[in-house]
């Protein structure tokens, strides 16, 4: 069996569904603490965990506080926030958090197509 070399997470989720988007996360930034070279793409809902103090009201049992994982990936992976998706909610470069980047479809493609990369949707 192939192992992958990167991962990239294209979280679609938000407060809506809290398991799920709080599973992607989770994923990520396990991966990261593995050393695995990690890309987490916010789409949708997740849009607005890019922005400061968001991650926060995300609350769930037993689950891992979604700012501190957040925060992991942010550090040793990479977060990106769909451009429609910010756009679509008023979110720009100015207020994101910092070291999260807004980027297209072109460049979600390019992460994906990268040979050794496995990906993963929520």
């Amino acid at each position: 069996m192939a192992v992958a070399d990167a991962l990239v997470i294209k979280v679609t989720a938000g407060l809506e569904a809290p398991e799920r988007c709080n599973q992607a996360f989770t994923v990520a930034a396990t991966a990261c603490a593995a050393g695995v070279p990690v890309e987490l793409w916010l789409t949708g809902e997740a849009a607005w965990f890019a922005l400061p103090g968001r991650a926060s009201e995300l609350v769930l049992p037993y689950a891992a506080p979604l700012p501190d994982l957040l925060a992991t990936v942010v550090e040793t992976g990479r977060v990106v926030v769909c451009t429609q998706c910010a756009g679509r909610r008023g979110i720009t470069p100015e207020n994101v958090i910092p070291g999260i980047a807004i980027a297209g479809a072109s460049q979600f493609i390019e992460a994906v197509m990268r040979d050794g990369t496995a990906s993963l949707v929520y």
